[in-house]
């Protein structure tokens, strides 16, 4: 992790509209050295990626020969990588598909490439999906299936892991979670305290909350003086972590990119806040005003997510009547959070981004950088709408490259035409004192593109704004 880095490399094949297939090529039954390469050829994304890490500047002096080997500087041989793709759900619930809603195939494989010819001595791929996402249905849909089985039968020891510890049993008429399912003793269990970026608005503590989660289980993990974080080992064990994130909008948090990524590395999601009960006319932040029927409704869901069963199908539909009716009276539909003034969801985002930086195996935090990080986007297909669940697609045909994640932020949300200031997981990103993610200043990032290295002011690389979430629409967007 490199905290004064501000350069974030950017390439883009605008005639990319679709992603590449990926079909295993002739190749030997065993993988031979680190050297051999490509079990899916060098696909359009492959060599997208080959230019990202060219410019990039990685292993500049070997550039163009066969031994060129650009993720060498980051890792070492004999080192445990993980990868961090965005493997939210199985299901875009706005029904546009899945490539504008998880980090694509094609890009974890190409990356799988230039990492295993680093010779690396252990690689995991691994995220916590949602609790209600079919993590096998997820695997099949998305292609994942096909080039797990063809790494294992080249013998490259990639483990594939879901790191949550509950999920939710989607195949009744009622919502049942599965709990404990990875030990505990596999994750390292974090309390930042006063150095949380939650404490300032933990006064009334008991009001976090996260969807679908029973909320007495978040009064054990989050009060004033005590914030508790459930991080998986595979990331606390690794040197090197390359987050691979689909750059899409995010009804909560605005984007959904470098930095909301890291949610992923949290085994159980009752350590998450996402939002506070109420509305902000009621000391919470899950919605604007001071709604009462919208409260009533919140009401009836935590008392549906303390139970399980035929209770929690009964109580979640008179939730449901009373949100259908506020909306009847002229309220909006914004809940859980899912608006600009959300002011939770961006503190846990953070906290996970300095656990990921400062994090020891034993759940405490060191004074400086634990393991080298990279960050390589997925903005060839984007979402925007109403992400991380139900986006729409918008084509870019980008990916970009950093070794700090708010800076690659920061160049995001001039890719999607939105006011950085506006968007807090950013504008309050660069205002940490302890535990920084980046000791230099918003003006200083720069962006590497065709070779050439841009300054601020930088061009408009993108001409059209993102359809920002309902409850972003007017309050994300550049002037």
């Amino acid at each position: 992790m490199c905290l004064s880095d501000c350069r974030v490399a950017l390439v883009e094949r605008r005639e990319i509209s679709s992603y590449p297939v990926l079909e295993p090529q002739a190749a030997p039954r065993k993988w031979a050295s680190a050297m051999q390469i490509c079990p899916f050829g060098k696909t359009a994304m492959h060599k997208l990626l080959e230019t990202l890490l060219e410019e990039s500047g990685f292993d500049a002096e070997r550039k163009g020969a066969p031994d060129w080997n650009p993720l060498g500087r980051i890792i070492a041989p004999g080192d445990t990588v993980v990868l961090k793709p965005n493997w939210v759900t199985h299901h875009n619930t706005s029904g546009q598909g899945i490539d504008c809603l998880i980090t694509h195939v094609s890009v974890v494989a190409a990356v799988l490439d230039f990492v295993l010819q680093a010779s690396p001595g252990r690689v995991v791929v691994g995220d916590a999906p949602i609790q209600g996402c079919d993590f096998r249905h997820l695997m099949d849909v998305a292609g994942y299936t096909k080039i797990k089985e063809e790494y294992a039968r080249l013998e490259v020891p990639i483990e594939w892991v879901d790191f949550r510890r509950t999920v939710l049993d989607t195949s009744r008429a009622y919502r049942e979670p599965k709990t404990n399912l990875r030990p505990r003793e596999q994750y390292a269990l974090f309390d930042l305290g006063m150095e949380s970026l939650l404490e300032p608005i933990s006064q009334d503590a008991g009001r976090f909350r996260v969807t679908m989660y029973n909320p007495d289980l978040m009064r054990q993990t989050h009060a004033l003086g005590k914030h508790q974080y459930l991080v998986a080992s595979e990331v606390l064990e690794a040197d090197v972590v390359i987050n691979l994130p689909k750059l899409k909008t995010h009804m909560k948090a605005g984007i959904t990119g470098a930095l909301k990524n890291l949610v992923g590395i949290n085994g159980n999601k009752d350590y998450l806040p996402h939002h506070r009960l109420g509305g902000s006319e009621r000391g919470g932040d899950c919605y604007q005003g001071g709604s009462r029927l919208k409260l009533a409704g919140e009401r009836l869901l935590d008392a549906a997510n303390r139970r399980s069963g035929t209770a929690n199908l009964a109580l979640r539909q008179f939730a449901r009547v009373s949100l259908e009716l506020a909306q009847l009276l002229g309220e909006d539909s914004n809940l859980e959070g899912c608006w600009y003034g959300n002011g939770t969801i961006w503190r846990t985002c953070l906290d996970l981004n300095r656990i990921l930086i400062y994090g020891r195996k034993d759940g405490t935090l060191a004074n400086t950088p634990q393991r080298r990080v990279l960050t390589i986007t997925d903005a060839v297909i984007c979402g925007e709408g109403e992400g991380p669940l139900a986006p729409t697609p918008r084509p870019l045909g980008m990916l970009t490259c950093a070794t700090n994640p708010l800076a690659a932020e920061y160049v995001h949300a001039h890719l999607m035409r939105f006011d950085w200031r506006r968007i807090p997981i950013i504008r309050e990103g660069f205002r940490i004192a302890g535990f920084p993610i980046a000791t230099f200043t918003p003006e200083d990032v720069e962006v590497i593109y065709q070779g050439r290295l841009w300054k601020q002011p930088w061009p408009v690389w993108n001409s059209k704004t993102f359809l920002a979430p309902r409850g972003w629409q007017g309050h994300c967007e550049a002037g």
